[in-house]
């Protein structure tokens, strides 16, 4: 879990004035003297590890850079400058702010505790195995293989499944008639999808034919009238589990921070 500096947004704000305020890149640096103060503010040192944080926050992935860094010292100093105003003016004593800072202070402890209780309860081999194999085991929603001629009207559906009827293709059809751009040119023919890749509608008369079979009735969308015919069904394959462990991991970390919340909680009295 990646902790967002709180005053990244200010300090971004505050970016265009220093660049105003800037010619040239600062003495020091935040990645050049990583043991020296980034700057002495009418007395108070702002520590270059406040600089190398903000730095992160601000470069957004990108490559450090001088002028980066110089963008970085004159926001953390303006950050400074105008905080100490605040606090000279007791803006600090207003109860909505007081409330928000700390409420901001307690969620930064709270991603720091659950950080350290992931690194301090690591996911195992066994447990991805475990999970891996209790998925495998699991009823899993058969994919389709359909296709489908989309028309504006009842009545033009209706045409199409007479036509159906007296053997015209289904594949012709679709060319000619349907005003699905996706699946007209390949004859009507869909991806393969389970329901959860279709509107209701759809997916459930999808799910009534069997294997070679065409609706008989025209089935409606918010798209317009569909006849559908399935070609096939599938189940899903399993994919190797070197391909999801990743996301497993983050599934059973996800686990993990629910029983450092239930830890928590059990000895906790709360009225």
């Amino acid at each position: 879990m990646r902790r967002a500096l709180l005053p990244t947004l200010i300090l971004l704000a505050l970016a265009p004035l220093a660049q105003a305020q800037t010619s040239a890149p600062a003495a020091a640096t935040p990645a050049a003297d990583a043991g020296k103060p980034l700057a002495i503010v009418n007395g108070r040192e702002i520590p270059a590890l406040y600089g190398e944080l903000v730095q992160r926050e601000m470069a957004q992935g990108q490559p450090g850079s001088p002028q980066l860094d110089a963008r970085v010292r004159e926001s953390l100093i303006n950050l400074e400058l105008l905080s100490r105003a605040a606090l000279d003016k007791g803006l600090d004593r207003d109860p909505k702010l007081a409330a928000m800072l700390d409420i901001r202070r307690k969620d930064q402890l709270a991603k720091a505790y659950l950080e350290d209780y992931i690194k301090t309860h690591p996911v195992t081999d066994a447990e991805i195995q475990a999970a891996y194999d209790k998925a495998k085991t699991e009823a899993v929603e058969p994919e389709y293989r359909a296709r489908h001629i989309l028309v504006k009207t009842e009545a033009e559906a209706k045409k199409i499944i007479a036509d159906l009827g007296k053997k015209a293709k289904f594949e012709d059809l679709a060319k000619k008639k349907s005003q699905d751009p996706g699946s007209a040119k390949n004859g009507g023919a869909l991806d393969w999808s389970d329901r959860r890749a279709f509107v209701p509608e759809f997916s459930d008369a999808l799910a009534g034919l069997k294997k070679g079979e065409t609706t008989k009735t025209p089935v409606k969308t918010q798209f317009g009238y569909h006849v559908i015919r399935l070609d096939d069904t599938r189940k899903p394959q399993m994919p190797p589990l070197d391909t999801v462990r990743g996301e497993i991991v983050k599934q059973l970390q996800q686990l993990r921070i629910r029983d450092a919340i239930t830890a928590t909680r059990a000895d906790a009295k709360i009225e």
